[in-house]
């Protein structure tokens, strides 16, 4: 019986990406290692790389990894070239024990998870508007965040003020109205480097600064949360419609997807990416599935904030979790079974939104 001869002619690459220089591999179609090489993370060393690679022959695939973050550029740069690029998430385990930790061993290790198949996705498309998205809400809860650390600065400053400041900001409850009074405060006129040694002069300063900071990180955050708004509704308008899924859950879930939300196989890929789909756990006689913890968090949380107020504004998901619970299923059971029906209706409208919005572009 004859055999098709081995096709020898081509090249696989594999990128570690790192902040100021990527480190290469080049394979043959047979896995000979043809190279190794160093390259800046500059626009010229991206240019230098792929001229690297494609010195040993036709490119047929280049794994990357860390296309998220220090690989970024380089993905975008090579998929605008039209070369098939793959995500790399990590190296194999076994490799590090056997081999040990070098960047050009991280490298020819993901040209290797691309040559035997093992890694097949594709990164997730940073072009377009989807991207942009990202960086307005990696923004917006930079600043969610530093208003909520400045607001329990702000309550721990009042426990320990003296007693003639706390009385005079007592005519407010909520700790926001007794920001907005704490940015009024007024210490005395012409105060000299002495009077600071008053607690009472001291205490006005700290928390005049601190609630003028948070009157400032809410006028930002609403800022980006308007111009969040506009980009999703553009993006994503059918998605947006449903219920319980508002501008930043919807957010949430088109940054997991990306763009190129194609490069999902199945909604049931898209349900693991979200962490809301079931993973074996079966061994011998035993026959199971446990939870699926990796994923990605945030468009999990989105799943999960959804589902709260679908039970509560929806009298079809009330009646799912009375009748599950009733089969003797716990709340938080039915609230995973849930997510998992909202991943199916936001794949189906994320996909004809992306659709429609490559159309537009």
């Amino acid at each position: 019986m004859q055999h098709e001869p081995v096709e020898t002619k081509g090249v696989i690459g594999g990128f570690d990406c790192h902040s100021e220089v990527h480190v290469g591999a080049a394979l043959d179609p047979l896995g000979r290692l043809l190279g190794t090489a160093s390259f800046p993370a500059t626009p010229n060393g991206y240019h230098r790389a792929t001229e690297w690679l494609r010195s040993f022959g036709p490119i047929i695939a280049v794994g990357v990894e860390s296309t998220g973050s220090f690989g970024a550029a380089l993905a975008r740069v090579l998929s605008a070239q039209g070369l098939r690029v793959i995500e790399i998430n990590q190296p194999h385990r076994h490799t590090r024990s056997r081999r040990g930790k070098t960047d050009a061993i991280d490298a020819e290790a993901a040209a290797r998870k691309v040559l035997s198949g093992e890694a097949t996705g594709a990164p997730k498309d940073t072009r377009g508007v989807v991207e942009a998205i990202r960086q307005l809400t990696v923004a917006r809860e930079g600043a969610v965040k530093a208003r909520t650390a400045a607001l329990c600065q702000l309550g721990d400053l009042l426990v320990t003020a003296p007693a003639a400041v706390r009385e005079q900001l007592a005519v407010r409850k909520s700790l926001e109205s007794k920001a907005t009074l704490c940015a009024r405060l007024r210490p005395a006129r012409g105060a000299a480097r002495g009077d600071l040694l008053d607690p009472s002069a001291a205490a006005k300063i700290a928390l005049r600064s601190v609630a003028r900071r948070i009157t400032n990180l809410t006028k930002e955050a609403a800022v980006l949360a308007e111009q969040l708004d506009r980009l999703v509704a553009f993006a994503a308008p059918r998605t947006l419609r449903q219920l319980g899924l508002g501008t930043q859950n919807t957010a949430a879930l088109l940054v997991a997807a990306g763009e190129n939300i194609g490069r999902f196989n199945s909604e049931a890929s898209f349900a693991h990416l979200c962490a809301a789909a079931p993973v074996s756990a079966s061994s011998g006689h035993t026959s199971r599935h446990r939870l699926n913890h990796g994923g990605n968090r945030q468009a999990n949380r989105a799943l999960h904030m959804t589902v709260i107020v679908r039970l509560r504004y929806c009298p079809r998901t009330r009646a799912y979790m009375e009748r599950r619970v009733g089969e003797g299923r716990t709340k938080q059971e039915v609230i995973r079974c849930l997510k998992r029906y909202v991943v199916r209706d936001v794949y189906r409208t994320l996909r004809a939104d992306l659709s429609d919005l490559a159309l537009r572009e």
